[in-house]
This record gives structure tokens, C-alpha cells and sequence, in this order.
């Protein structure tokens, strides 16, 4: 995922600008939508890495977007951040953490705090990604390796490393020799 951007979604002008400058140090690409209906078109499109994600909009909510992504395989890992300036309950805590949002933040927000968890998550999913793709190539390379209708073939077994050497004899010593051994 080379270019994957972080994906800001409020309904307020003011707090994506907010954050977009909070976040513009890190040196990623971000990307903005002002509503959740663009933010699951943008994550269905492919190559976001991050979500931070208003909980309360017009429409669609941040809830609903992150239900909505945990039921498709391509967007259900992608971590989310759920920003709220209206206080944390215990119900949207149990629904943001029981959908697997990453973190619940309050407005305003504090910018260092932010660039923290998003550097952490961001490269996070990354490294997730770049083994899925590994796994992915280590599969695609024993299929081809597998013989038609049988076991995976397997190299030439290696020559233990001791193999120059000789043979140890086991046995006492007797007289210089070793029983059993002829003269």
C-alpha cells in the first residue's frame, strides 16, 4: 500500500482543517470527507490506512461507517479513530470498542497526543499489510512447487555439516584400541 492515506471525516470545516494540520508534520497523505456516505466511497475505493472518523454526522454516522467496513474483507482491518465533542458514554464505548475502533477521542483535540496514536496505528497497519502480502507470496510459491495430485515436493535434503568428518567409534578404549575394533 504505497500511497495509503489517512482518511479525515467530520461535517465541520473548521475541525478537518484542525486536523489536517495536527496530522500534517507526520508526513502522510490525508484525505478529507465531509460526510459518511464520501467516506465509505473512499474506503471502498481502496488505499486508505487510517480512518479518523466524526462519531455524530447528518446520514450516515461514524458508527454506521465503521459497521458497515468490519462487515467488507477488504476494509474490516483498517484501523479507526472515532473523534466526539459531545462526551463518551458507555454505550459508544461499547459500540465503538465492540466494532474494534482503535481509540475513542474527545474534542478538541490534543495534536501531539493525536500524532502519536496515528503514527502508531498507521504504521502498524502497514507492517500488517506487508505480511499479509508475504504470506500471500510464501503460498503462491509452495502451490507452485506442489506436484499435481501429490505432496509439496521438498528440496534435496542437506548434507548434515558435520560430514567431513569421521565417523566417531563408541565403545572403551583398550590398549589404544577400541573393543571390537580389528588389528
Amino acid at each position: 500500500m504505497p500511497d495509503a492515506k489517512i482518511l479525515i471525516v467530520d461535517d465541520h470545516e473548521d475541525t478537518l482543517y484542525a486536523l489536517e494540520s495536527a496530522l500534517a508534520p507526520l508526513g502522510y497523505l490525508l484525505a478529507r470527507a465531509t460526510n459518511g456516505d464520501d467516506a465509505l466511497k473512499q474506503v471502498l475505493r481502496g488505499q486508505v490506512g487510517l480512518l479518523l472518523l466524526d462519531v455524530r454526522m447528518p446520514g450516515v454516522s461514524g458508527l454506521d461507517v465503521v459497521r458497515y467496513m468490519r462487515r467488507v474483507e477488504q476494509t474490516q482491518h483498517i484501523p479507526v479513530i472515532l473523534l466526539t465533542g459531545f462526551g463518551v458514554d458507555h454505550l459508544l464505548t461499547s459500540a465503538a470498542f465492540g466494532l474494534g475502533v482503535a481509540d475513542l477521542v474527545m474534542k478538541p483535540i490534543d495534536p501531539w497526543a493525536l500524532r502519536t496514536k496515528v503514527r502508531y496505528l498507521y504504521d502498524a497497519h502497514r507492517r500488517f499489510l506487508d505480511l499479509e502480502q508475504e504470506v500471500r507470496e510464501l503460498r503462491a510459491l509452495v502451490k507452485d512447487h506442489a506436484e499435481p495430485g501429490g505432496p509439496v515436493s521438498r528440496a534435496p535434503a542437506l548434507s548434515h555439516p558435520d560430514a567431513h568428518l569421521p565417523v566417531r567409534r563408541t565403545g572403551r578404549a583398550h590398549n589404544g584400541k577400541f573393543e571390537g575394533e580389528r588389528t
